[in-house]
């Protein structure tokens, strides 16, 4: 009876038409950006200017003209672990990784089985056999369960050039249920908690999103792809091609391919031809913006709900361009940019400024609620504290692994996809019950694996926060994060990371902005987790549709009124 009951009441909550909720609300939509990278220090000093770069003006001039008429969250955090992941689910669902069960996106699954068809990244075919004891598996939701990574469009049958959607994931590269006959499991099933996406469109209102990958339907978790009105997700790491009829922002085009001396298996491998990439979901917003669909193909609703994510930024801190002798990131622990970091914040800043005059131009500016905020930032932001850890020593798995502790999936030492370790490591052990006896070993290689003076979580210091991995399949046994600035990496290609617990990593921008706003600064800690809830509030839809907002008790964000 009292579970009849509880599913009436969160049917009622969901009830209410979108356009009833909005009567006494002048937010009629909701624009999301991520800027993934981006610090509060960032938005500080690009909008505040600095004297050493861009003679001394600001040099993202859009966004802080938003932040006239916004509220600055200046100790907003992410999700933890940092990952782009966990990241966009804790800003879409309100939930942390203990309720959704989304550590990375590729993480391991106690309850599950592998896939059908080894994935393009290594996670092994395996046996699944219904009803019968799962035997775990590495999950990936990322570009390897495309039908072909190396498209744009993912290699959806008959998809144009770009067009990469849900109909771009391979079912068989997908973690197998055994306890659901063996069926694949799909991003959005893959989340344990519903999104926005989901509410919004349940209440009668027109959802769109825009990401890196086709795996990133997930954020039609709670209701599954029907919540996505739609969904364009155009593979980020698919060979670089010429883009016809896209040009940037900034005014340049993308008909041929920027840097064709780069390196052309992803786009995130050159300073140039991120922009290209992220053009296209510019246009695609512009097009919702104008009530078309995300091509600009067809007349279809103007979203209540909509946005994308950027990854200019974080190419720009993170990318060491050897073909073009280019180096990223910041000079100092201040924050001050590199050249080629600088020309992305402000590609990004002229694609906001495109947002915000279509919508001036289509009336739409004064009823339209913008939400700028990141899925990760970037560590170090300091380039003299970054060390690539594996170049010189070891990782935490592969101590593991040398020991005979790590499912074979998840091992450094074997033919598949490997650990999920970057300024963070998440391990998962064939048995738990060796949890005790992997820190001990962790703890006597610590100065050889960088992990000194960091920390280690597992055991109660570990479930407090997420849940006992006895109990919860998608628990890692153990959590390490490492020194500031130690990723385990061994690339030449990168000077910083994202994934891990610290400041760098964690602390990013959050700002709200409607003409209708005074502008405040606010310095009380806030998370990301928290604009899920304030959207569906400002769309006057109750926050308690939200499964985290029930079951976690994630609120609205502090000092945001709305009508």
């Amino acid at each position: 009876m009292k579970k009849t009951l509880a599913l009436l009441s969160l049917a009622a909550l969901c009830s209410v038409g979108i356009a009833t909720a909005q009567e006494d609300h002048h937010i009629k939509r909701v624009l999301l950006i991520s800027v993934d990278g981006m610090h509060a220090v960032d938005f500080a000093n690009c909008a505040n200017g600095m004297s050493t770069v861009n003679n001394g003006a600001p040099f993202c001039p859009a966004i802080a003209a938003l932040g006239k008429t916004g509220i600055n969250y200046v100790a907003a955090s992410t999700s933890k672990p940092s990952d782009s992941f966990p990241g966009l689910t804790a800003i879409i669902t309100g939930g942390s990784p203990a309720l959704t069960g989304v550590y990375y996106d590729v993480a391991y699954s106690r309850n599950f089985d592998a896939p059908a068809k080894t994935t393009g990244n290594g996670v092994q075919a395996g046996p699944c056999t219904t009803g019968a004891p799962p035997t775990g598996t590495t999950t990936e939701y990322e570009e390897g369960i495309d039908i072909d990574q190396s498209k744009v469009n993912g290699g959806a049958p008959g998809a144009a050039l770009t067009d990469g959607t849900i109909a771009s994931i391979d079912p068989q590269r997908l973690p197998r249920d055994p306890a659901n006959g063996c069926k694949p499991v799909y991003p959005w099933q893959f989340v344990r908690a519903n999104s926005i996406f989901s509410v919004i469109h349940q209440a009668g209102g027109y959802a769109a999103w825009s990401d890196k990958h086709p795996a990133y339907s997930s954020a039609a978790s709670g209701l599954g792809p029907a919540a996505l009105d739609d969904f364009y997700a155009p593979e980020i790491n698919s060979v670089v091609i010429g883009l016809p009829g896209v040009t940037t922002p900034t005014g340049i085009s993308c008909v041929t391919v920027r840097d064709p001396g780069s390196d052309l298996t992803a786009w995130t491998n050159s300073f140039q031809n991120i922009q290209c990439y992220d053009t296209l979901k510019v246009d695609a917003i512009l097009n919702w913006i104008d009530g078309k669909n995300h091509l600009g193909t067809k007349t279809t609703k103007v979203p209540n709900i909509f946005g994308m994510n950027f990854q200019a930024v974080s190419v720009g801190q993170k990318l060491i361009e050897a073909s073009d002798n280019v180096t990223g990131g910041y000079l100092d622990a201040t924050g001050t940019p590199s050249a080629a970091l600088l020309d992305e914040f402000k590609f990004v800043d002229a694609s906001i400024g495109a947002f915000v005059s279509e919508l001036k131009a289509t009336g739409r500016y004064d009823s339209t609620l913008i939400v700028i905020t990141a899925k990760h930032g970037q560590s170090p932001i300091d380039p003299a504290r970054y060390v690539a850890q594996t170049r010189n020593g070891t990782s935490p798995a592969t101590v593991l692994a040398t020991a005979g502790y790590i499912p074979d999936s998840e091992s450094p030492l074997g033919n598949g996809i490997g650990p999920t370790e970057d300024d963070v490591s998440l391990l998962w052990l064939k048995s738990s019950s060796d949890t005790d006896a992997a820190v001990k070993l962790l703890e006597e290689n610590a100065s050889p694996a960088g992990i000194a003076l960091g920390q280690f979580y597992y055991g109660s210091s570990l479930a407090i926060n997420y849940n006992d991995p006895t109990k919860d399949p998608r628990t890692p046994d153990i959590i390490v994060t490492p020194n500031v600035g130690v990723t385990y990496s061994g690339s030449h290609a990168k000077q910083a990371e994202h994934g891990g617990f610290a400041h760098d990593d964690t602390n990013v921008i959050l700002l709200l902005s409607n003409p209708s706003f005074d502008p405040k600064t606010v310095k009380a800690a806030v998370g990301t987790a928290q604009v899920a809830p304030t959207i569906l509030k400002a769309l006057g839809l109750d926050p308690r549709a939200l499964d985290a907002v029930r079951k976690e008790g994630t609120s609205v964000l502090p000092a945001v009124q709305f009508e």
